[in-house]
């Protein structure tokens, strides 16, 4: 399986912003396909990434919907 990682530089860890709270960042690495959020409060349940969410990375400029990850 090809890993998921940022088209641009290679960069496995990622956030996307809360859509309710634009101030509030989720920060998460690509492991084998899943998910793993970085220094979160578990008791926060962030909100499900969809196909559409906006992703940033957290290395360099790029951002996109999730799904360009999955291709």
């Amino acid at each position: 399986m090809k890993p998921m990682q940022c088209p641009d530089c290679g960069s496995r860890r990622l956030y996307f912003k809360d859509p309710d709270d634009q101030y509030t960042l989720y920060e998460f690495e690509l492991k084998e396909g899943e998910i793993v959020y970085i220094d979160q409060d578990l008791g926060s349940h962030p909100p499900k990434v969809e196909a559409d969410t906006e992703t940033f990375c957290d290395r360099c400029a790029w951002h996109d919907k999730f799904r360009v990850l999955k291709k």
